[in-house]
């Protein structure tokens, strides 16, 4: 399965892993993975360590979860990124929208 998820209620921490290409093709799943949120506060991790490909469909998807989080208060981290999706979310600028470690 490309999206697995785990949710500690403890933390209030979602993380979500994709492995291969993160596009449209998951967004169904990407939703119900954010949706198992704790309650308010929650942090959502996603894990791209696996991740080879990155569209603008899924920058969107990462734009709607923020939105879902909070807005500007959300606590989302974009992790283990590797150099070729690094470069998309910069020059999509979303450096300035997410922690991206």
């Amino acid at each position: 399965m490309p999206l697995t998820t785990h949710v500690s209620p403890q933390d209030k921490t979602v993380t979500i892993s994709i492995d291969g290409h993160f596009d449209f093709r998951v967004h169904r799943e990407f939703r119900q993975a954010y949706e198992q949120a704790p309650g308010p506060d929650t942090t959502y991790v996603i894990d791209l360590h696996g991740t080879e490909y990155i569209d603008s469909s899924a920058l969107g998807m990462l734009l709607l979860l923020r939105e879902y989080a909070g807005g500007e208060r959300a606590n989302v981290y974009i992790t283990n990124c590797t150099p070729a999706v690094q470069k998309i979310l910069t020059v999509a600028n979303f450096h300035r929208l997410f922690h991206i470690t």
